[in-house]
């Protein structure tokens, strides 16, 4: 357990740039200008690593919580203050603060399950009030307003957030309303400004000729969520381990809670009135200055709340608050940040709201994906994984073909372009399987439609939006492009874009590429590395039932193609597309073949002549449609591309083993 200390600013090393980044780069810069600039070609994201292990993946045992808690009762002493979990570990460079402000019980320590996760990308202090502590609410928000000022006073540019959790979330929101012109960031988790309108006010009115520790014990009762239990419990099942360690886990969790009555003997006889009062205080004291709140939000809702109307308060908090996004939690209690399954660092990068200056980039400020996260998307596809089993190849600089991706350059600037799937199927596939076998994050160029501003989030899990974010995927604009070449990444690019991903029968695996050249100036600039792929499959998983032609002759079917392409705000008004409908087949499988790497190194003509710049372009088009066809001709030799063989493979040798395909 962390020792509990007020942090010293002049004792905490922070690296700083010396500028922040060029957030309004032009359409065209140039290598040199770039460099310039004081930013690195070669992507580190600020030293983290790919799939970098967040913590969440070795869930703590809630016997630890009580434990730590009992200590903390038993020997604390003293006025709140702020501390630095140990297994925090150290945060990355440059890492903005976040503040985590507790519930009514004050000790700190209910962020637990998240130290390590968040202190990786922040530099995290917890704050803490004593049980004996009676220092009254403004006190408290005068603190936390200090620390927020002298923050601000180090890093004027930088976002500071406040991470409260229902108690906590008023104190977020008090010190918001007090400074609007400090960059916030408050993220609440079932904030306690719907008090007043809560069942556990009247419950303990009711049991108020109960001793304080017997009314504390029923509280207690009431917040503890055995379904979160029983789905942790479910889901290690799942995951490979023994049911009897399941079981065990669910019996020690539900002990330690039990356990937890030993301490309500450690709690002064006058705790509950005090806190009944100081969090009535907290309510009614950030409810009134609610309109002067003009920082981003983000609520963290339990529809299963049992404490607080939470839900409900959620809908009034977002429209009184101007910039208030919202992430419900379908199953989940009071306590949402002790139960199981919940990523609040994934949350926070999946809503755009991680940052390290005023405004948010998505290219400065992207954080690569976690472990947890690769786990994640591999249960979210599992079903498009067991039916389509992809099986990857490249090509060596020699033009040998081999399984795997041993022919894809290690090193970045590289520039993948290929063609899409109906819908883009094959992107989740592609993206997990370079995390995994390379540890690689393929920076997707996809349509601004693709990225939603979402002001409501209801799914339990992530869904594809989110996806696209965590992966690092970035609209479709020149700026964008030039940024992440010069950072060194791996840029994902389809040219066919929108048109290809919606293509009618009779269209599959032909490309609609535009005649401009500006991919390939764009990677002659940088000297990236262009390497072509095809993609092959979809007609071995769903058939579509319309072409194009069918759909137009349609009655009224041009009006609704050119309806349908106005609502998608797509730029090819001339070629308009529309959802040719399908219906699914026996599963077959996908196949991605990479090309030959083409260096552009040295060919510096393709910026300036128009003739050389077409020559490549056409060439990697041909590249393209050369992968395509060796797919299609090669699958026929693959004994495993139907799922019943690969189902029996599978049995026989276990289902983590890979399928085999056919000889290159």
């Amino acid at each position: 357990m962390a020792t509990l200390s007020l942090p010293l600013r002049s004792q905490i090393a922070l690296w700083r740039p010396q500028q922040q980044p060029p957030h309004d780069l032009f359409e065209r810069i140039s290598c040199q200008q770039f460099k310039h600039a004081g930013w690195r070609l070669q992507a580190s994201y600020k030293g983290l690593e790919v799939l970098y292990d967040d913590g969440y993946q070795r869930a703590k045992d809630l016997d630890y919580y009580y434990k730590s808690l009992g200590e903390l009762v038993e020997h604390d002493s003293g006025p709140p203050r702020l501390f630095c979990p140990v297994d925090a570990g150290s945060p990355i460079e440059d890492a903005p603060v976040m503040l985590y402000l507790p519930g009514v019980d004050g000790m700190g320590m209910g962020l637990f399950m998240h130290h390590k996760a968040l202190g990786r990308i922040f530099e995290l202090r917890c704050m803490h009030i004593p049980f004996h502590d009676r220092t009254p609410f403004e006190e408290l928000v005068t603190m936390v307003e200090d620390v927020v000022r002298t923050e601000h006073a180090t890093s004027p540019n930088k976002p500071i957030y406040l991470l409260g959790s229902s108690f906590g979330g008023c104190i977020a929101l008090a010190v918001a309303a007090r400074n609007p012109c400090i960059d916030l960031i408050l993220v609440l988790v079932n904030p306690a400004t719907s008090f007043e309108k809560s069942d556990i006010k009247q419950l303990l009115s009711v049991s108020s000729p109960l001793s304080d520790r017997a009314r504390i014990a029923i509280t207690s009762l009431l917040n503890y969520n055995i379904d979160n239990e029983v789905d942790m419990a479910l889901s290690s099942m799942k995951s490979g381990r023994h049911p009897l360690e399941a079981l065990n886990r669910i019996t020690n969790n539900i002990s330690s809670f039990l356990k937890h009555s030993n301490i309500l003997n450690k709690i002064p006889e006058d705790t509950l009135p005090w806190k009944m009062m100081l969090i009535e205080q907290a309510a009614s004291y950030a409810n009134c200055r609610l309109e002067s709140v003009s920082a981003e939000v983000l609520l963290l809702i339990s529809c299963a709340d049992r404490l607080l109307p939470s839900k409900s308060e959620a809908d009034r908090l977002q429209r009184m608050l101007p910039k208030c996004k919202v992430f419900f939690f379908e199953n989940h209690g009071h306590s949402l940040l002790l139960e199981y399954g919940v990523h609040v660092s994934s949350i926070i990068k999946c809503t755009g709201l991680y940052r390290h200056s005023r405004r948010y980039h998505r290219v400065f400020d992207y954080i690569p994906p976690s472990a947890t996260e690769l786990k994640e998307v591999d249960k979210a596809s599992s079903d498009l994984r067991f039916r389509t089993s992809p099986t990857m190849f490249s090509t060596m600089e020699d033009g040998t073909v081999v399984r795997g991706l041993a022919g894809v350059p290690e090193e970045g600037p590289v520039l993948l372009v290929g063609n899409h799937m109906l819908l883009g199927i094959e992107l989740i596939s592609l993206a997990a399987e370079f995390l995994r076998r390379k540890r690689m994050v393929l920076r997707g160029i996809a349509h601004p439609l693709l990225f939603p501003n979402k002001t409501k989030t209801w799914s339990e899990g992530h869904d594809f939006f989110d996806f696209l974010n965590l992966w690092g995927g970035v609209p479709m604009t020149y700026k964008y492009i030039y940024q992440l070449l010069a950072a060194g990444e791996f840029v994902l690019l389809y040219p066919g874009g929108h048109r290809e991903a919606l293509h009618c029968k009779g269209e599959e695996h032909r490309l609609f590429w535009p005649d401009q050249t500006e991919f390939v100036r764009m990677a002659a600039q940088f000297n990236a590395t262009i390497v072509p792929f095809g993609v092959v499959g979809e007609d071995d998983v769903m058939e579509l039932l319309c072409t194009f032609e069918d759909i137009r002759n349609a009655p009224f079917g041009k009006e609704l193609m050119r309806a349908y392409s106005n609502h998608l705000k797509l730029r090819d008004v001339d070629h308009e597309v529309f959802f040719p409908g399908v219906y699914l087949k026996i599963p077959g499988r996908f196949y991605y073949r990479f090309g030959k790497p083409i260096p552009t190194k040295g060919m510096q003509d393709v910026m300036t002549d128009k003739q050389a710049a077409s020559d490549l372009y056409l060439h990697v088009k041909s590249e393209v449609q050369a992968m395509i066809a060796y797919l299609l001709e090669k699958r026929e030799e693959d004994k495993f591309r139907s799922i019943l063989p690969r189902m029996l493979y599978q049995f026989s040798w276990g289902h983590d083993s890979e399928i085999p395909s056919f000889d290159p």
